[in-house]
């Protein structure tokens, strides 16, 4: 079976982009694949020196795919900063990268552009090449990522190709997996993508009166001053919505909606009282999953343990590997 490695970084409550941008994806990847999910607080520090809810941010980053239905029977979920043979790795794979090669990784021109950081940390520049010895350490096959990701699985085989051509084969060259339907959500702002730091989110552990109060401000049509006028459907996020989270048997009555709203023929409060029924649908059963989680005592730290010992029992043989190959045992 082809193994997987894909993670995130503990930065606090799972919302409904990333649902659709990387939880539907793995509900479907557990099924077909050894995954292994990543923890990844040793990521969070680049960008972040503030640790105080950093064991928060990590319970519910597991307890919000737990309860969309990722399963723990089926991946391995592995913490970061538990697996020294990750970080040492990562010092080995530096000493095959230039700085140069760093700087031309697209989504850390992103970082640095978005955040404003002119003079940037040895630790976020060089976070590429930890991202590479965390899919390497366990010698994963495949790495699920937007297309924006891509450069940093290339960066990983480039690593893997270099240290085999140096001192003899002992990685895989792993694939980027990108899902066709692999997308971003806009944000309840209109903004590009919904994002915790751009307070424009609905979370999986929101609340009906929260629900309910961000969609109805959710940005839709500027153009449309009255409920007769004419509205455009094409980039309005409450269709984007509705596209992304109705049911099967739901799909014609959205139709309907589009149809009347590019007549004039509805108006957005009927429409947003709409997608309150649907996402109240969605997100119901994960409250209440989340709740049922909550109550078990220990239960992330259980899941972690586990998850951590089988990752970590991959990089010890894989270091072990590397260290032979290099002549440092």
């Amino acid at each position: 079976m082809e193994r997987i490695l894909t993670g995130d970084r503990p930065t606090g409550k799972l919302h409904l982009g990333h649902y659709i941008g990387s939880l539907k994806n793995r509900l479907k990847l557990q099924d077909s694949y050894e995954v292994f999910i990543l923890v990844a607080d040793l990521h969070s520090l680049t960008t972040k020196s503030d640790t105080k809810d950093i064991k928060e941010n990590i319970k519910n980053l597991i307890i919000d795919q737990l309860a969309v239905g990722i399963d723990p029977e089926k991946v391995s979920f592995c913490l970061q900063s538990a697996i020294p043979e990750d970080t040492e790795l990562a010092v080995i794979f530096s000493m095959l990268v230039s700085k140069s090669r760093l700087e031309r990784i697209p989504t850390l021109k992103d970082v640095l552009r978005d955040l404003k950081i002119d003079n940037p940390s040895l630790g976020l520049l060089s976070y590429p090449v930890l991202m590479a010895a965390d899919i390497l350490m366990i010698k994963s096959n495949l790495v699920p990522v937007g297309k924006d990701q891509a450069s940093h699985v290339e960066l990983t085989r480039e690593i893997a190709e270099k240290f085999n051509t140096i001192y003899g084969d002992v990685f895989p060259l792993p694939e980027s997996l990108i899902p066709e339907e692999l997308g971003t959500l806009p944000g309840i702002d209109g903004k590009a993508k919904m994002s915790k730091s751009l307070d424009n989110a609905i979370y999986l552990s929101d609340d009906t009166k929260a629900v309910t109060d961000k969609v109805m401000k959710m940005y839709t049509d500027p153009t449309r001053i009255k409920p007769t006028d004419p509205g455009h459907i094409e980039g309005n996020p409450v269709f984007v919505y509705l596209d992304q989270f109705c049911s099967h048997e739901e799909k014609s009555k959205v139709s309907e909606y589009k149809d009347k709203y590019k007549q004039g023929k509805v108006g957005d409060v009927e429409v947003k009282k709409y997608l309150i029924e649907v996402l109240e649908r969605f997100l119901e059963p994960i409250r209440k999953k989340r709740v049922e989680l909550l109550a078990q005592d220990n239960l992330v730290e259980e899941i972690l343990t586990e998850g951590t010992a089988k990752a970590r029992k991959e990089a010890q043989t894989t270091l072990t590997q590397v260290r032979k190959a290099i002549g440092l045992l």
